[in-house]
């Protein structure tokens, strides 16, 4: 099993910016890849962005590229979530995700661990 802490949710106003970090602990040699995902009031949880932590190749969803970067610390176990120009509705509680099959997974069900989530809100 590996263990997956959030951090660095906030208020923030549009236009601003927040880095969220994900540590993990455990067995974080048997995953191969990390997601973001996140979750507005009355939506479904959808993803974000995801991470191949061997080579770091990263994958987006559409309404975050070019805003949000993922990337990680292969000494600190952590993943990070930098997110530039922030918009309200990025407001959401935003959760970290670790699959241990795939090459960059999008889907829920590929990811095996979860973390406890970070609120993120973007005030307009």
């Amino acid at each position: 099993q590996v263990q997956l802490v959030e951090s660095g949710g906030g208020l923030v106003q549009a236009g601003g910016s927040l880095r969220l970090s994900c540590v993990c602990s455990g067995r974080t040699f048997s995953w191969n890849a990390m997601g973001w995902f996140r979750q507005a009031p009355g939506k479904e949880r959808e993803f974000v962005a995801a991470l191949y932590w061997i080579t770091s190749a990263t994958s987006y969803a559409d309404s975050v590229k070019g805003r949000f970067t993922i990337s990680r610390d292969y000494s600190k176990n952590t993943v990070y979530l930098q997110m530039n120009s922030l918009k309200p509705e990025d407001t959401a509680v935003y959760y970290c995700a670790a699959a241990k099959e795939g090459f960059l997974p999008r889907r829920e069900r590929d990811f095996g661990s979860w973390g406890q989530g970070t609120q993120v809100t973007v005030s307009s």
